[in-house]
């Protein structure tokens, strides 16, 4: 596994601080503290204070400092559940269930290369970082043969980005010819899986606090692998000390399908084969009844919310209220960009909140405040990063965004946080990760965006010729 470089002596130490003043400040901490007007000190890649009125006098290096008059500062926004490579192929099976959807768009997908992979990877983690996203993760699992290094595509983009990320290193081993949805060409043996999987790790993930890159465990679903693939990823995953993660309870016809194949619903089967616990979490999980809640809160397994992709896909509506009430980790997921078009996950603070107060629990059911828990303190705890990231306090990673609240499309709402989550998408004047400017103005400081879109819509041209020549 990548190894944390030394530290340096103390003596040798010169911590710049960058100071921004005179902004409102949700923290999302334990207690939801917010300061209506107040000051940040960020102390190279740390949070060192936060408090109210002016930072304090005397501090030494400080290389900058930020009149944040108008502006609402959270944490950054945590995406728990992505899948980059779709990037490039949007706008297709628009009118699909789940299971039509991926029959209609895995012989295109079985076709992509590592070049397909950086770009899409590239603009994917654009749309997320100029929209507040510091730390990404993408749920890859589909390695054609002969496609490349597509792992270590993922990971130099969301390098060159200057995004914390988590790739969960997907597989499937469960092809046509077994009964499952993709080409036989696009799945991998269940040797090959567990060997490529644990090479990610071992060259990829690091440990550290502050850690840029981390490597999760990542077979596909529970309809494109084996039950040996499941069982024996979980043990590869607890040697080597990494989290895991899966689809799960999607949809009516995954339910089914467990039924039919296994003799049992999806948590049931997810329990059978050690997919249960507090280093597991799942996207989706939209039909979960009372019981399968309650195993989730007994296990503390993590859920992503895809708010978007669930409409986007008529897969229902997740009981994320319930399972917040249960003691269930929830963040918030983009999902794949051809089940969710804007590829933003500010937007998903919105949508979360207005599709739930749809469900059961009606007006109720979230408010604007457990929105933005969802997709920060939330998704940081799902990711097993709750300790570093996802609120702001002395002592956590410098992970944070400015949202400019003063313009036409907020100054009028009194609340910034309601502004945030229910009105307009905010600009964002500036967005921080470890420390490091990475958006000033709604813009990229990192990528050239413009490169990016010319990129990304050639890659994209050029998979639709060689899926169409079969």
């Amino acid at each position: 596994m990548a190894a944390s470089s030394a530290p340096e002596r103390a003596s040798e130490r010169v911590v710049e601080r960058v100071v921004i003043e005179n902004c409102a400040i949700a923290t999302v901490d334990a207690g939801d503290t917010e300061i209506a007007s107040g000051h940040l000190v960020l102390a190279g890649n740390r949070i060192e204070s936060v408090g109210a009125g002016e930072a304090p006098e005397g501090l030494e290096n400080v290389v900058r400092r930020i009149d944040a008059t108008g502006h609402l500062v959270t944490p950054g926004l945590v995406n728990t559940h992505h899948h980059f490579y779709q990037w490039i192929t949007r706008g297709l099976a628009t009118d699909h269930n789940l299971f039509d959807w991926l029959v209609a768009l895995y012989p295109t997908w079985a076709r992509i290369d590592e070049p397909m992979a950086y770009a899409a990877a590239q603009g994917s983690l654009a749309m997320m970082a100029r929209g507040g996203v510091t730390t990404a993760m993408d749920h890859h699992y589909v390695f054609p043969r002969g496609s490349g290094d597509l792992s270590g595509a993922i990971i130099r983009a969301a390098r060159e980005m200057g995004v914390r990320f988590t790739l969960a290193r997907g597989s499937m081993d469960r092809g046509e010819s077994d009964g499952g949805l993709p080409p036989d060409f696009a799945v991998e043996s269940l040797d090959g899986a567990l060997a490529a999987t644990e090479a990610t790790v071992r060259e990829h993930h690091d440990a550290s606090f502050d850690a840029m890159t981390q490597v999760a465990v990542a077979p596909c679903s529970p309809f494109s692998v084996s039950t040996e693939l499941m069982r024996q990823g979980a043990e590869l995953a607890r040697r080597l000390g990494v989290r895991l993660h899966t689809h799960g309870s999607e949809t009516v016809e995954e339910e089914k399908f467990c039924h039919e194949l296994f003799g049992m619903g999806p948590t049931d089967y997810f329990e059978s084969t050690g997919w249960l616990g507090e280093d597991v979490w799942m996207a989706h999980c939209v039909h979960m009844n009372d019981s399968d809640i309650a195993a989730f809160a007994r296990t503390k397994t993590g859920v992503a919310h895809c708010p978007s992709s669930n409409a986007r896909l008529a897969a229902g509506i997740a009981r994320v209220p319930d399972m917040l009430a249960a003691g269930v980790p929830v963040g918030l997921g983009v999902d794949g960009t051809a089940s969710n078009e804007s590829g933003e996950l500010h937007t998903e603070l919105r949508n979360a909140l207005l599709i739930n107060r749809l469900g059961a629990h009606r007006e109720a059911a979230l408010n604007a405040r457990k929105a933005l828990r969802l997709g920060t303190y939330g998704g940081a705890q799902v990711l097993g990063r709750a300790a570093e990231t996802g609120s702001l306090e002395p002592g956590k990673l410098a992970d944070l965004v400015l949202w400019r609240m003063d313009t036409l499309a907020h100054s009028s709402i009194a609340d910034p946080v309601t502004a945030l989550v229910l009105g307009a998408a905010a600009p964002v004047t500036a967005s921080f990760v470890n420390g490091r400017q990475i958006v000033e103005n709604g813009r990229l400081l990192t990528a050239d965006e413009d490169a990016i879109a010319r990129s990304t819509r050639d890659e994209a041209r050029r998979l639709a010729r060689i899926a169409a020549q079969g």
